[in-house]
């Protein structure tokens, strides 16, 4: 099996990769030109690296990527500056989705690649009319006008939402901390606090464990595809 992780050069995406790496399977990972590579990297004949701009890739390179895989998985965001927030690529991750279905299609002949979004809590379900309160609703609408980026997560999973592609999952964390040793997590159909004023914790490696037993595990697959799995760490 080949994972294709996009975008690996966070400090939290290295750990992933090398996590899968050292566990699983074979990994595609890109990569911005810039990053720092672990050297352990560029000699493990199980990793491809991938340097390149999503913004910047075409449907036919996106589509050479793809070739081979069994799954996709996003960890894109946008960088926490003025630039990151403000500037182009403003719709980051809806992009590289559309991108990716893009792909897909013309890869009909092979076998559904399965599409694993990491998005957020603060994103509402808008397919299943989760309850918010107004409070929420409020800070919601400020963001969405406010912070593009919280925008562009809210699109992304509207994208795959309103497709007829149904191999896909949209994992939303909550609060995200950092932990070294995967613990005890629970997967819920909505939010069960309320993610302004009553948020939970979700750590990385939890989050990143859950995707990769998404890939894996068929009947974890079955229950979440075409949904948006809300993470929270056990309390």
């Amino acid at each position: 099996m080949t994972v294709l992780i996009l975008w690996a050069s966070g400090a939290t995406w290295k750990h992933v990769v090398q996590q899968v790496l050292n566990e699983w399977k074979k990994v595609k990972a890109v990569v911005r030109a810039s990053s720092s590579i672990p050297d352990s990297w560029k000699t493990n004949s199980n990793l491809t690296l991938i340097t390149a701009s999503i913004s910047q890739m075409s449907v036919d390179d996106m589509v050479k990527n793809l070739t081979g895989c069994e799954a996709v998985v996003s960890c894109l965001g946008h960088n926490l500056t003025f630039r990151g927030m403000f500037l182009h690529p403003r719709k980051l991750v809806t992009d590289a989705m559309k991108l990716v279905y893009a792909a897909n299609e013309k890869l009909s002949s092979q076998k559904q690649i399965k599409i694993i979004l990491m998005n957020t809590v603060a994103n509402t379900n808008r397919g299943i009319k989760e309850t918010v309160s107004k409070k929420q609703k409020l800070v919601l609408r400020l963001l969405r006008t406010f912070f593009p980026l919280h925008l562009d997560n809210e699109q992304a999973a509207d994208y795959l939402r309103l497709n007829p592609y149904e191999n896909w999952v949209a994992v939303r964390p909550d609060a995200l901390i950092d932990e070294d040793t995967v613990t005890e997590y629970i997967a819920y159909e909505s939010p069960i606090r309320d993610c302004i004023f009553d948020p939970w914790k979700t750590s990385r490696i939890n989050v990143w464990n859950f995707m990769m037993r998404l890939i894996t595990e068929e009947i974890l697959w079955k229950r979440w595809k075409w949904k948006m799995p809300v993470l929270y760490n056990k309390e």
